[in-house]
């Protein structure tokens, strides 16, 4: 929510630290420019080119991207691939409608069935749909169906903005985002934070426009063509930011952090094999998550490619530990060909490893690779999604039929150590009825089950506390558990990556997280204050 404005300065929510200094850009939702019809043919040739360029267009963005980020795009891939949707379409253009009127009439009407569901994930959805009328819309009234170009640096604003949007911007010169709505627990808040891009949501109406702007991450504020004092106490505030930040890096390169005289292990998140390659990545003690969704950005991926790049990482690694999680499709992330369709409330559907469970024909492939991994490098597998002990043990049995059936066949395989994510809160609460190897407690999705709260939707987001007292004792008991049975239990959501966080996370009795490359300096250097009795400070 807004927190009141003065003059020109407005308060949000803090969606990612940090500071932007630049021009200030809108780039609100909405299509321009008008275009002459022509014939029935013509009209229909139209609208088959604008799908095929949207198409192009997502599809080269989800292969950048990778990840999470990917499977949110494949939901624009997969309504571009409904042919009885997009026949329908053509039949409206063969009634005598023009390509972009009938493609208009036909989205707004999806949009609106999406805005009147009852759940909040198909309301989601419906930003997804807009992003998708209007960018088919564009090309069709000849524009490239992209952002228009902002400037280096720029500080963007928007009502809200959809993944694919985000990912079009070029943020290599740094920059801002600044949303009048939006969510700092939702899909663009998390590739902000993964680039290190500063991030205010729930800004509320900003009247007019402004020609440079002030964002500050940290107390969630805009500024609006400050004055010559304004700019200097922002600059200060930025300076003390980055020598932080400087510190922090020199940090990385001392020895392991310890707190009240443990050992703190550090490991990373990575969405695909090149997040590897950011400078801080090889200062961690091993992975403790590498996703596989961006394996099925472009279709269902054979044992080979699934083989080389679990194999790329664990040669990065070399003896370090990496857990790699078994493919987490379903719930926000559909999978054309994978998932199931039309379930009235996916984050409770068939998901996760119940999928898996449900289509050994995908999971097999996927075992066989991981298995001829494991012989590679120190390999940990874990499966998401899991609520009782039993899936956990079929998981299991599946993973020994397969290693067994590969060392018949003369092929080199073993089966590596399994482990579960943490997060269902029933798994929390009868953490002692799993016989795995290891935890990794999924903060996101834990959170967002205990506290009942759909982490996309912005109007919850002052529900959606990281601290409330429910869910720290779910992780609590969960580390608890791992201390007296010596089973190692990290964290791997989003809090590990936040250093508001860490104090109460290593309360819980946790000794092992797992952050995104670009955190990992932060954290360090925040374990390094809190042991030496510095605070946060």
């Amino acid at each position: 929510m807004q927190g009141g404005a003065t003059g020109l300065a407005f308060r949000g929510r803090t969606a990612s630290i940090g500071f932007a200094h630049g021009p200030f850009v809108r780039v609100d939702a909405g299509t321009s420019g008008e275009r002459v019809a022509g014939s029935l043919v013509e009209e229909a040739l139209a609208l088959r080119g604008a799908i095929d360029v949207a198409s192009g267009q997502i599809a080269e963005l989800a292969a950048i991207a990778g990840g999470e980020a990917a499977q949110i795009l494949e939901f624009q891939v997969a309504l571009l691939e409904d042919e009885d949707f997009i026949e329908a379409i053509f039949a409206s253009i063969g009634e005598g409608k023009a390509a972009d009127v009938a493609w208009r009439s036909a989205l707004d009407t999806q949009i609106a069935d999406y805005n009147s569901a009852e759940d909040e994930y198909l309301k989601a959805r419906s930003s997804d749909l807009a992003d998708l009328r209007d960018r088919v819309i564009n090309v069709l009234r000849g524009g490239e169906g992209q952002t228009p170009r902002i400037p280096s640096g720029a500080v963007v604003c928007a009502d809200d903005l959809p993944p694919s949007r985000f990912l079009e911007i070029d943020w290599s010169g740094g920059g801002g985002l600044a949303l009048l709505r939006g969510s700092p627990t939702s899909h663009v808040a998390m590739l902000a934070r993964a680039r290190g891009i500063p991030m205010v949501v729930q800004l509320g109406a900003i009247p007019g426009v402004g020609a440079t702007a002030l964002l500050d991450g940290e107390s969630a504020t805009l500024e609006l063509d400050p004055g010559a004092e304004q700019v200097r106490v922002f600059e200060k505030r930025r300076e003390s930011h980055r020598k932080s930040r400087a510190s922090a890096r020199a940090i990385l390169r001392r020895p392991t952090a310890s707190w009240r005289g443990e050992r703190i292990k550090l490991f990373i998140n990575i969405q695909r094999v090149d997040d590897l390659e950011h400078a801080d990545a090889q200062y961690a003690d091993g992975i403790g998550l590498m996703r596989t969704e961006f394996l099925l950005t472009s279709g269902l991926p054979d044992e080979e490619t699934q083989f080389q790049a679990y194999d790329a990482v664990l040669r990065w690694a070399d003896r370090r530990p990496v857990t790699i999680r078994t493919f987490d499709a379903g719930g926000d992330k559909p999978v054309p060909g994978f998932t199931m369709d039309g379930e009235a409330n996916p984050f409770l559907g068939v998901r996760g490893l119940r999928l898996c469970l449900a289509r050994p024909d995908i999971f097999t492939v996927q075992l066989r690779a991981l298995a001829r991994a494991a012989v590679r490098g120190n390999l940990k597998v874990m499966f998401p999604m899991v609520t009782s002990a039993d899936e956990l043990e079929a998981g299991r049995k599946l993973f020994a039929e397969i290693v067994q059936r590969l060392q018949a066949d003369g092929i080199a395989a073993m089966l590596p150590e399994l482990g579960i994510m943490v997060e269902v809160p029933a798994a929390a609460l009868a953490i002692a009825s799993f016989k795995a190897s290891f935890f990794s407690i999924g903060s996101n999705d834990l959170a967002q089950y205990a506290l009942a709260c759909d982490r996309s939707n912005g109007a919850l987001a002052p529900l959606m506390d990281p601290l409330h007292p429910a869910l720290l004792e779910l992780i609590a008991r969960t580390a608890e558990h791992g201390r007296r049975a010596g089973i190692s239990v990290s964290l791997c959501g989003d809090m590990a990556s936040d250093p508001r966080f860490i104090p109460a996370l290593l309360n819980c009795g946790l000794r092992e997280l797992s952050v995104n490359a670009s955190a990992l300096a932060q954290i360090k250097q925040t374990i390094d204050r809190l042991s030496s009795g510095g605070g946060l400070g």
